[in-house]
């Protein structure tokens, strides 16, 4: 199978020397922390001390976020926020792959898994749901640096590790104001750990499970005097639940921490991924009736397949200037490589993706009248070179005959933010920002002799006002109106339906507006819950069409206008020491005002008062953990949706389904080594149901899911180690 995907890439060479430099990186993990990777039956939860509490932090206990831009406790954020800490993960992995299984607990939020493995599609309240590629919409996180460019995409989150994350905030509703277009739905911003107390400890763990799945883990971390350190590095493999949808993925991830003179901290990090999946499209009906594992028949004729190889580096800092004034900023340069196969062209591109983050704090007052105000920058740029080839395994003449591109765009973002935090006292509060976000592209195409082509800049000012009140010392509320921007992504303006380069430029930039009121606190000494309601509208939405003759490359219109009213609520309860529930919860009223079908074919409809495609109207999960048993973890998860539309027109969906997850772990401690063991089964009742949907013309708009998954693991750790 290895040399196949060797054949597939065309890479031999390169992603020999890739695999030995993984191996080296595995063995020095591995050598470092004194340890040996075996394959164990093991799990990637590590069970607590029965008396420390069995559900994420609540009101109860300080929890400060900052995802706002602004250091804020959890009860006082003015906005839907949700923190999930290393436990929460741990209740929802299997794979520890994938974004999907880290925000199960989190309502507004819904992750489509395309193939079962790393590939995702993310939105939040709808925002993001019609990318083809990566998340959009949504500005994300990873230890300070953005994985968004300059047009507010993240192209996917392969970068991710999810074996070595400990918390993750999800700031829900429109943030243009705080991090411009990459904000327009939210923020999620994501923690790994650091390095431990200790001069040297470590972690390994192994993963295998239902359909060829296996995954490698490593780490060390410790620290000397004023640094930290933590590097890790992973091996994962898939054959996939369908035929063609195998892949395979490398982490390397180094973190080193300084804290000079105490006054200030300064992290260094350096990342390297790459991911490979073979791209099985989606079927239609009677495709999925006939055989769900079934590729789409163009899929294994045309080699149709995705690989991408990135190397990130980066530094973030915070220091005090003084006692009231302090200073953060963020620096990062990143390498992306990518190829796709699909069957009307063979893709090359390179991306260059450098960035930076300026931010000045400013706290004034005393007693109960305080202040804070913070203005800063964000400065990012991308180069981006394309060639494209017809499919040599596309025999279509009208194919053959399209002449190559070797193009070369070039794209800058600056924003400009201004923030403020006022308490006034007896637990109100008052938040206000305003930014200014500039967008500019331009594009030579080298086999022309016409000059450097610039498109239109994008200029948009956002705002966000909110007010907090805390009536209680457990018990708040708050009620915010915020702005959303999206210009055109980068993935949106590369692809030209009117030739084989350049760019849509016919493209303009879409807007929302929402309002939002919520409420979150403390249930006695046994749980918490938190619950917004909201109204999101949304003008110049984008929508996804196919090109006759270019079989499965995606192009992007300005759809038409929408309007949003939602609930979500989330509620922890623990009615002993060794038992926990959490249930999120959210319904979802997104309905078109006005969309328009797209320009191929004509002619042309228009819709009127249609649900959003792919957003089910209810969606909830219900977790249930046991730890009365000395070492023991049972758990058992359900998760429901409802049924979900395909494309605007309303005139097919999927239907909607329930999943029963299982999971059961044993974990050991001794003084100074510790470990634990687990199985967990997915969809254990073997339920039949579509992963994703996506709006497909040519009726490709279906993906099936697996049934019934198996995973076991094992995880050992060396040194006095908390996972923290």
């Amino acid at each position: 199978m290895a040399l196949d995907r060797r054949i597939l890439r065309g890479t031999s060479a390169v992603v020999g020397r890739g695999t030995a430099f993984i191996a080296a990186a595995l063995f020095g993990a591995a050598f470092f922390t004194g340890l040996a990777v075996t394959p164990l039956f093991a799990q990637s939860s590590e069970t607590k001390p029965s008396d420390e509490p069995l559900v994420s932090p609540g009101p109860t206990e300080v929890v400060v976020v900052t995802a706002s831009r602004i250091d804020i406790p959890l009860m006082e954020s003015p906005g839907a926020t949700t923190v999930v800490v290393k436990e929460d993960i741990e209740k929802t992995e299997s794979k520890t792959i994938a974004a999907d299984e880290a925000l199960k607990l989190v309502p507004g939020v819904k992750v489509d898994n395309q193939a079962d493995g790393e590939r995702v599609h993310l939105s939040i309240r709808g925002e993001g749901i019609l990318t083809e590629r990566g998340v959009r919409r949504i500005m994300v996180l990873l230890d300070g640096l953005p994985l968004n460019d300059p047009t507010g995409q993240a192209p996917d989150l392969f970068d991710v590790d999810w074996d070595t994350v400990h918390r993750v905030e999800v700031l829900r509703g429109p943030a243009s104001s705080l991090y411009g277009a990459g904000a327009a739905g939210g923020v999620i911003n994501i923690e790994t750990r650091n390095g431990g107390a200790v001069k040297a400890e470590g972690e390994a763990a192994v993963h295998f499970g239902s359909y060829g799945f296996e995954k490698y883990f490593a780490e060390a971390d410790g620290s000397s005097d004023t640094m930290t350190y933590r590097v890790s590095a992973s091996r994962m493999f898939d054959d996939g639940y369908r035929v063609h949808t195998a892949s395979d993925a490398t982490n390397v991830y180094a973190k080193l921490g300084w804290t000079p003179g105490g006054k200030g901290h300064l992290t260094a990090i350096l990342e390297g991924t790459e991911y490979f999946n073979e791209n099985a499209e989606g079927l239609n009906a009677q495709q999925v009736a006939e055989d769900p594992k079934q590729p789409n028949p163009d899929a294994v004729t045309k080699n149709e397949y995705q690989n991408t190889r990135r190397t990130t580096i980066g530094l973030t800092g915070d220091f005090s200037l003084t006692q009231h004034q302090g200073l953060s900023f963020a620096a990062y340069s990143r390498l992306t490589a990518w190829r796709e196969s699909v069957p009307s062209s063979v893709i090359y591109r390179t991306y260059d993706n450098p960035g930076a983050l300026l931010q000045y704090k400013l706290r004034t007052g005393a007693g109960e009248i305080k202040n804070e105000f913070s203005a800063g920058t964000d400065l990012a740029w991308q180069s981006v070179g394309e060639q494209k080839l017809p499919n040599p395994l596309n025999m279509d003449p009208e194919i053959l005959a399209l002449l190559p591109t070797d193009l070369e765009a070039s794209q800058r973002g600056i924003g400009v933010f201004a923030l403020d935090r006022l308490e006034l006292g007896d637990g109100w509060g008052l938040v206000g920002g305003l930014r200014r976000d500039s967008f500019s592209n331009e594009y030579d195409n080298r086999l022309d002799v016409d000059p450097v082509i610039a498109l239109p800049d994008y200029d948009k000012t956002t705002g966000r006002i909110a007010v907090t009140w805390n009536p209680l010392e457990h018990h708040g509320f708050y009620a915010n109106w915020g702005q959303g921007f999206t210009p055109p992504t980068t993935e949106e303006l590369i692809n030209n339906p009117l030739g084989f380069g350049g760019f849509n430029d016919h493209l303009v930039p879409s807007t929302s507006t929402g309002e939002e009121l919520g409420a979150r606190g403390a249930l006695g000494k046994r749980g918490s819950y938190d619950v917004a309601v909201f109204h999101l509208t949304t003008d110049e939405d984008f929508g996804r069409y196919r090109v006759p003759g270019r079989t499965l490359e995606t192009f992007y219109y300005n759809a038409g206008s929408s309007r949003r009213y939602g609930l979500e609520t989330s509620v922890a309860w623990y009615p002993m020491k060794d038992l926990a529930t959490q249930l999120a919860y959210t319904y979802s009223d997104f309905k078109y005002d006005e969309v328009i079908s797209p320009p191929i074919p004509l002619p042309r409809q228009t819709y009127h008062d249609t649900w959003l495609p792919n957003i089910p109207q209810h969606q909830g999960y219900l977790d249930v953990e046991y730890r009365g048993v000395p070492g023991f973890t049972f758990g058992a998860s359900v998760e429901a949706l409802s049924r979900a539309y395909v494309d605007p027109s309303n005139i097919s969906w999927s239907w909607g389904y329930g999943l029963v997850h299982l999971r059961a772990s044993y974990h050991w401690q001794a003084r100074s080594s510790g470990g634990d063991v687990s199985l967990v089964v997915r969809n254990a009742t073997d339920r039949k149901y579509i992963a994703f949907t996506e709006p497909d013309p040519d009726g490709n708009s279906y993906h099936p899911a697996p049934t019934r998954e198996i995973f076991v693991a094992a995880r050992f750790s060396l040194g006095a180690r908390r996972r923290a």
